[in-house]
């Protein structure tokens, strides 16, 4: 009589025990023995991507259950020189967006086989200190939502490191980039507040080493030049709660009186300016004052707020950059592509506005289209 052969969930009982004997940890080897297939075929199973039958992989996956097998991301990054780990430098007061940022790049990344390392910045300023870190890491690849400088980018061309600029670009070198068109978004903001008779315009602006910053202003200050309006009296601002009450009260001390319109360079301070405006200065908003923020972040939306402000397609650009940087590290190509998207417009209640039959949204006019080499001017 013909011996049957043990199941799965015998050999995987037995096999259990003798690994508890021998105090060690459950391997690929192991579970390649209780399925009954190679451990080739075991390490096909858990890359993503890889071809394997359906009947394999279902042996393999419920071998690997029965043994509590876990793969080995160490040991694999010995066999295939990648990490699966993509650094993602995030600068805290520039990028009020950025849990929405971070849960959208993880998921995109997640999706193709990544993790994502974060490397948070109190201040642009401290690239350096951080990239120092990230290169012991030994990251597959970078998503720098941070300003780096030429000798940056040369240190990652050295290194070979595959990055991608996320809402940052450099103006004398080409690199890979997803970006939201801030000057064309002052430019936006600008326009509408000055079709609605607008004409004293303040700007509570970011830290001085913000390219975004300075990118929304420069595209509002060349608006209203265009326009034959007074140039904007300009305070600085910390991107917080209380850059813009103090903001608010410069421009006022500094202009001799409360102007047409302000803009801030966050929805942050433009709250805290909202704020200050109508309860302690007790000047009414948007009939005598207009106030205007930038990104969209969700207490613009609360109904105490209902800020006039500009949207980001945070989503969009965060499939974007994951998509675009996980090619470059597959490819290798040293073609450059420069991914923009633009604002949306969103017409709050904190300023006067007139409504347009057509309104500059530009959502629909994002440059995602073919790879193709792009100089950036």
């Amino acid at each position: 009589m013909t011996k049957s052969k043990p199941t799965i969930e015998v050999c995987a009982t037995e096999h259990k025990a003798s690994i508890a004997r021998e105090a060690r940890r459950v391997t690929s080897y192991d579970v390649a023995l209780v399925a009954g297939v190679s451990q080739s075929a075991v390490s096909r199973c858990f890359k993503p991507g890889a071809s394997v039958s359906k009947s394999t992989h279902a042996r393999v996956m419920k071998a690997a259950a029965l043994l509590d097998y876990i793969p080995n991301a160490a040991a694999r990054s010995l066999i295939t020189r990648r990490s699966n780990m993509v650094a993602v430098l995030v600068t805290n007061l520039a990028n009020l967006y950025y849990p929405e940022l971070l849960a959208e790049l993880s998921k995109q990344l997640s999706g193709l086989g990544k993790r994502v390392l974060l490397f948070p910045l109190a201040r642009e300023a401290d690239v350096d200190r951080v990239l120092a870190d990230v290169w012991q890491f030994q990251v597959d690849g970078v998503i720098a939502a941070t300003r780096l400088s030429a000798e940056h980018v040369a240190e990652f061309e050295r290194r070979r490191m595959p990055l991608v600029l996320f809402n940052r670009t450099l103006r004398d070198q080409s690199v890979n980039t997803v970006t939201c068109d801030h000057l064309e978004a002052g430019r936006m903001l600008v326009s509408r507040l000055a079709a609605a008779g607008h004409r004293r315009f303040g700007i509570i602006a970011g830290t001085e080493d913000s390219t975004v910053a300075n990118e929304r202003r420069r595209g509002a200050v060349e608006r209203l030049a265009e326009l034959g309006l007074p140039p904007p009296v300009v305070v600085p601002g910390e991107y917080d709660y209380n850059s813009g009450a103090a903001g608010l009260k410069a421009l006022i001390a500094q202009m001799g009186g409360v102007p047409d319109a302000i803009i801030c360079g966050s929805d942050v301070m433009a709250i805290g300016c909202l704020d200050c405006a109508r309860h302690e200065l007790g000047i009414d908003v948007p009939g005598q004052l207009s106030v205007a923020g930038f990104d969209a972040v969700e207490p613009s939306n609360w109904l105490s707020y209902n800020l006039t402000t500009l949207r980001q397609p945070m989503p969009k650009m965060a499939c974007a950059a994951a998509s675009l940087l996980c090619a470059v590290i597959d490819s290798h190509e040293s073609q450059v592509e420069r991914r923009v998207f633009s604002a949306q417009f969103i017409e709050g209640a904190t300023a006067r506005l007139h409504p347009l039959a057509h309104a500059p949204t530009l959502e629909t006019a994002s440059a995602t289209g073919p790879r193709v080499p792009v100089a950036i001017m």
